[in-house]
Formats: C-alpha cells, structure tokens, sequence
C-alpha cells in the first residue's frame, strides 16, 4: 500500500541522573564526593534513503522514542549515553512539524540527516559540582528531558517528467513503454493508484531521465474529485509536464485546457512548468485521419511504437534547454 503522508511522534531519551556518592576508604568512612555524570539521551534523526518508495512502514509504526541515558554511579563513573534512533525516509520526503506548520527538513540525497529531536543532558554527579567554593556538594543534579515533537511526513517524488492526462490517456502504456516500469494498466477509470516511476533510456546512449505518472486528472480535480489531487504534489518538484490527450477525444485542445486549468487552480507554480503535448492511441485512427493533429502537439502509439522513440528525444531535449534555462539564470 502506497502512503505519502503519514503524521508522527518522536520522543529523543531523557538524560540520566546524575549520581551522589563519596569515595569509601578504610578508616575514612566519608571520602571525596564520587557521585558520575548521567549519560545523555540518544537523539531522533531523520535520514533520506533511495531504498525507499513509501512511508507505509513509518506510517505503520506513528511513534519512535530513542533510548535514555544511564544514571551515573559512584567512583565516578559515568552513565552510558543512550542509543539515537535513525528514521529513514524516501527521497523527496518534506518533514514538517505538524503543531504549527513550520517547514524542518527537505530530503533530497541519500544518506542525507537532519536532527528532528535532540536527547536530553545527562544531570551532574557531585564529584562534578565540586568547586573550591564548595568543596562538598550536597545534591546531585537529575537528567534533562529529552524532546518531544510531533512530525508531519510529506513524500513528494523526485522526477524529470511528470505525465498528465485523463484516466485512461495512455500515460502507464506510455510508461511501460519508455522504461522498464510495470505499472498495472487495464482498461477503467484509475487504473492508477499510486504514483509510478520509471527511467526512460535515450536509445544509442547513457543518457537517461526519470518520469512520473500519477493518478489521471478530471474536471474539478482540484477541488477534491477524483484521485488526482491527492498525487499532483508529485509532480511538484519535476522540470517538465508530459501532456497526453487520446487521439479519440472530441476536442483534443479542449481537453487539454481543462488540464491545464487544473493544474493552475492547484498551483500556479506547476502550471508554469514548461510542457510539452502528445496525442495518444493513434493506432485508432487511419492514418488519414491523422491530418487533424493539433499545431506544436506530437503522435505517439503506445501500441505499436510509432512516435515513441520520438517522443524520448523530445522529452530530453526539452530537459537539456530547461537545465541550459536555469544556469542561465
């Protein structure tokens, strides 16, 4: 099961107590203050892992708590510190805290960690609270808390291109296609559940680029309709959209201008991507119906093949221009 939004606790270990002991010597029955420090708290980091697609184990689980300091002890030992627990998290994982909304961390490589809780001091022995002032302590101090915080987890996929259309456009053929994906395809409405990726080979060389197909969009998607809006975040962070229309549609422009609309009313931001059209299952046509393809849009059959080999060095070409756009800049 696919989960891209998960909210959690972490509680980091408190510090240990800091102990109150005197050194015991023969015919001294009240040594030197001995008492240890406390160890600290282990701590909660979060680190991001390409080994990971879901949030589905973390979702499964909602709380982590670390380990808590040992207490210190006399002949001035100190307490153990106690152990970190490391929460790892898909790429493209954004951790918010969930009371007031504040943005913490934005994950984006591997191995990449941040600190999301922080483990509580251990408290002071009285060997340490010794002083020229007060050469014998009377108290030992106690271990400090550790942090409490309760995270809001946001998986938003990392991808180069993002395909958008209707259910049932062609986007997971197409998918299949230009990659090695097996996205489950069949012939009804949302197919798609999840978010799909795929890397997408430029035939006759390494070069090579990931694509996203998310849950097709309808009419009033925005606002809640349909499965789309619970998966455009995933087309957020990509450099360019994949516009497919099946060659079948009444009004192919029509059609995708109400992508388009659905994409602004969501975010500006996103609509603002450059994009790029394709009108999908020409292999339904005749070829003499296919003088009535739209200006600037491209034919592909995923059936067949036509137009698809096409359709990659478009899609690279289009990336290339936009990595060239943004060194500019």
């Amino acid at each position: 099961m696919f989960i891209d939004e998960t909210i959690i606790e972490v509680k980091a270990g408190d510090g240990g107590n800091g102990c109150f002991a005197y050194m015991r010597e023969k015919f001294k029955p009240k040594g030197s203050p001995s008492g240890g420090n406390g160890g600290n708290g282990g701590s909660i980091y979060i680190e991001g892992s390409s080994q990971l697609h879901t949030l589905r184990d973390i979702d499964f689980r909602k709380k982590f708590q670390a380990s808590r300091g040992a207490h210190g002890q006399g002949s001035n030992k100190y307490g153990k510190y106690g152990e970190d627990t490391v929460i790892s998290v898909p790429l493209g994982t954004v951790i918010y805290d969930a009371i007031n909304g504040t943005l913490l961390f934005d994950c984006l490589t591997q191995g990449q960690r941040v600190l999301v809780a922080r483990g509580g001091m251990g408290g002071r022995g009285n060997a340490a609270l010794m002083s020229r002032k007060n050469p014998n302590p009377d108290h030992a101090t106690p271990g400090k808390p550790g942090e409490n915080m309760k995270l809001k987890l946001v998986l938003k996929v990392l991808a180069d291109v993002g395909l958008v259309g209707r259910p049932n456009a062609g986007k997971s053929t197409f998918l299949s296609k230009i990659s090695k994906a097996h996205p489950k395809i069949a012939d009804y409405p949302f197919t798609t559940k999840e978010p799909n990726l795929g890397i997408a080979q430029i035939p006759g060389g390494y070069e090579s680029f990931i694509v996203a197909d998310i849950p097709g969009l309808i009419e009033g998607s925005h606002t809640g309709k349909g499965l789309g809006i619970q998966f455009l975040k995933h087309i957020e962070r990509t450099k360019i959209l994949a516009i497919l229309v099946p060659v079948l549609s009444e009004d192919p422009q029509a059609e995708a201008d109400m992508l388009l609309h659905e994409l602004t009313e969501y975010s500006p931001a996103l609509a603002g991507k450059p994009k790029c059209f394709f009108l999908s299952k020409i292999d339904l046509l005749t070829p003499d119906a296919l003088t009535s393809i739209p200006a600037g849009w491209h034919s592909i059959s995923s059936a067949t093949g036509a137009g698809i080999q096409e359709a990659l060095f478009i899609l690279k070409k289009m990336l290339d221009q936009n990595e060239s756009s943004l060194i500019d800049s």
